[in-house]
């Protein structure tokens, strides 16, 4: 059966990108880490994915995706995705990519019809995630902590969810990041 994850990296003051939308806190925290098997192994089980349109702009112009759209499937292959924005965006060569705008319930069932029994990874924006997460869309939480504090910038979650609907199912380290995975409960 699939599940709708959550699966992103925080510092440890609970944003996911600084005040700048900039990540590169994240890749200084990043340098030296030995190779990691944990996002592959995720990434294999991904049948589609969502984003908001800061995560899909950030993802052109700091993977140059503008000037080599090969970029975007040698990250993402053939796995369609779907942007929520309420703007006109540049369309990318050869990538599945769907614009829409709304509700994330409809779009949802969309998703995990292409997932078909693979999961949905929702990539990046707090408050989009905090959309399924109010719809009762949300299955799983999957946050790598990094050892920053950023002390402003986009929020991981922002939301209130009480500890009623968050299960802890695991806490694992990894190098220098805390990765914590948390079922969600409608």
């Amino acid at each position: 059966m699939s599940k709708t994850q959550y699966y992103t990296a925080s510092s440890i003051d609970g944003f996911i990108a600084d005040p700048d939308n900039s990540l590169q806190w994240l890749f200084e925290s990043d340098s030296g880490r030995p190779e990691s098997t944990r996002y592959p192994e995720f990434y294999a089980q991904v049948g589609a994915m969502a984003m908001g349109s800061t995560t899909y702009e950030w993802l052109l112009e700091h993977e140059d995706m503008r000037v080599d759209p090969s970029r975007w499937q040698a990250s993402f292959g053939d796995v369609p995705s779907w942007v929520f924005s309420s703007r006109d965006l540049p369309v990318l060569d050869g990538a599945r990519v769907e614009f829409v705008r709304g509700d994330v319930a409809p779009v949802h069932a969309a998703m995990a019809a292409a997932a078909a029994s693979r999961n949905i990874w929702l990539i990046g924006g707090g408050d989009l995630v905090g959309q399924f997460a109010d719809a009762g869309l949300l299955d799983e939480l999957i946050i790598g902590y990094a050892p920053v504090t950023l002390g402003a910038g986009a929020p991981l979650l922002p939301r209130r969810m009480l500890s009623s609907r968050l299960r802890l199912q695991s806490v694992e380290q990894e190098a220098q990041f805390a990765y914590v995975t948390y079922t969600v409960h409608p």
